[in-house]
């Protein structure tokens, strides 16, 4: 068995949330595809699997806008998001898996 070419880059670790298919979840899944770069979004039965490269960013503000109305990462996104791949960072205005 062989290791990895020298000077090669290690895969990057995809990371992300999993958020109910309502209207919350689509507007955190919306600002965090415009706010990142190689995002899937996967649509399952009721719910919506983020996943990007690590890390993956979304801002408060961003889903505000995408929703229209204030947004709390801490409240509203905790509700929203039933799982996630990765390590959460949250506070008031950003949330970050890495």
């Amino acid at each position: 068995m062989t290791g990895p070419r020298e000077g090669a880059k290690a895969p990057r670790l995809r990371v992300g949330p999993v958020l109910v298919d309502d209207e919350d979840g689509r507007a955190v899944a919306a600002a965090i595809a415009d706010a990142n770069e190689g995002v899937e979004v996967l649509h399952r039965d009721g719910y919506l699997r983020v996943s990007a490269p690590a890390p993956c960013v979304v801002a408060r503000a961003d889903v505000e806008e995408q929703l229209g109305r204030p947004f709390s990462l801490r409240g509203d996104l905790e509700k929203a998001m039933t799982s996630f791949q990765g390590r959460l960072q949250l506070d008031d205005e950003v949330a970050r898996w890495l």
